[in-house]
């Protein structure tokens, strides 16, 4: 256990400090090819492991060509714009509509999406309303938590979602019918507690007469408005695909690469521009991550936490439930979500109660806002702010995620009794 530890910590430190810019997927190679040289891990292992988070990690993929052909043509930014606007000035208003946006674009798009293309457009945005720093910081807190307390709905609205329904063979639509009511649970509760607390640096009026008009920003308006239907369509190919048993990795990644097909051939997208930009690098980061963790299973942790997830699942529906939720959250924040969800879900295997994977996922999309470091999301939004000259300590961010994320996170859970 001490040396699948070690290994797992110093990738884990590569990960969110990234020295001498290592990029995440790198640094995760590198932790699992250490854990394959000194034996904490077999080539049998890798194999099971890449069986595991292939279908996630493609269709990840995917969804990011997909939102990044979307934000070339002014998708993103016309929408933004329209919210802006719809709100008529009235800051409050415009709060409630940036999270309502930020949970469509989770669902939609998965909450990494959210965080690589609409947070660098809400931040141009908000300076070009000329709000100041404690505004700015207000909205970025308040949307950053959004985008992964509503990446619940969908299966591919979170790494998280798809490795655990393909882990337990849950079709798209058995887990929607038992994720919508947390989904909506999630998204009311998170903007009304988010504006709670933060109302106080919202300013009463804003001038959305400085942005642009909406239909001003976009590159092809035929393709804009196509672009809806063709979301719909994606959809219900999901539902169908569902029938037949396919990956949700063959519409997403699929859906992603005929759209920018569409996109080429009206001229509205350089598709090498967009190649070479997509995020390969998370590939590389879901199965040497994945790889690592394997190895703390391989140590016995997994062994320990089921003995405890069954203990509890022993207890009441809520007990049980709630404990689980609480510990995926947990470890998610100390640990990062993407290793955490693969040792709940291996540790949950033989318990017979399906409610308890939702559960574990309910924990590992909301528990790692309590820390900067719980989830790929939250590193990237970091980075993308970093990038624009907003910078956010690691104390300002888990002060907050502390006091917003277990009274939300607790709430989300016992909608799932129902």
């Amino acid at each position: 256990m001490v040396v699948a530890s070690l290994i797992f910590l110093a990738t884990l430190f590569l990960v969110i400090y990234q020295p001498k810019g290592l990029q995440i997927g790198t640094s995760a190679i590198i932790g699992a090819f250490t854990a394959l040289v000194v034996g904490v891990v077999s080539l049998e292992d890798v194999k099971t492991v890449t069986h595991i988070v292939w279908d996630a990690t493609l269709a990840f993929v995917g969804i990011i060509i997909l939102s990044m052909v979307l934000d070339e043509i002014g998708f993103f930014e016309w929408c933004a714009i329209k919210m802006a606007k719809l709100s008529r000035g009235n800051g409050h208003l415009m709060f409630v509509y940036a999270l309502l946006l930020g949970a469509f674009v989770s669902a939609l798009f998965a909450n990494d999406g959210a965080a690589l293309i609409l947070t660098p457009i809400l931040l141009a945005k908000m300076r070009i309303l000329q709000l100041n720093a404690k505004t700015i910081i207000a909205f970025l807190l308040a949307g950053g938590f959004i985008s992964d307390s509503a990446s619940l709905p969908f299966v591919f609205s979170n790494l998280t979602n798809i490795v655990t329904a393909n882990y337990f063979n849950i079709g798209f639509g058995e887990y929607l019918s038992a994720m919508w009511l947390p989904f909506v649970v999630s998204v009311a509760v998170s903007i009304a507690l988010l504006w709670a607390i933060l109302r106080k640096d919202i300013p009463s009026r804003i001038d959305v007469e400085l942005l642009k008009n909406p239909d001003d920003v976009l590159k092809s308006k035929p393709l804009f408005y196509m672009s809806w239907l063709f979301l719909a369509m994606l959809i219900v190919a999901y539902f169908v695909g569902d029938s037949y048993d396919l990956p949700v990795s063959l519409f997403a990644l699929g859906g992603g690469v005929v759209f920018l097909l569409l996109a080429t051939l009206v001229k509205s997208v350089e598709p090498i521009h967009i190649i070479r930009n997509a995020p390969w690098q998370v590939v590389w980061f879901s199965i040497g991550l994945y790889i690592v963790v394997y190895g703390l299973k391989n140590a016995g942790l997994t062994d320990y936490l089921h003995i405890v997830l069954q203990n509890l699942a022993t207890q009441s529906d809520t007990i049980a439930i709630v404990g689980t939720g609480f510990i995926s959250a947990f470890l998610s924040a100390i640990m990062n979500n993407m290793p955490t969800v693969m040792i709940m879900d291996i540790a949950l295997q033989d318990i017979p109660n399906q409610t308890l994977a939702y559960a574990n996922i309910i924990g590992c999309n909301l528990g790692p806002k309590m820390t900067p470091f719980g989830s790929l999301a939250t590193l990237l939004w970091l980075h993308v702010l970093a990038q624009k000259g907003v910078k956010i300590g690691f104390w300002q961010y888990s002060k907050f995620g502390l006091m917003v994320t277990p009274p939300i996170l607790l709430v989300v859970l016992l909608s799932l009794t129902f």
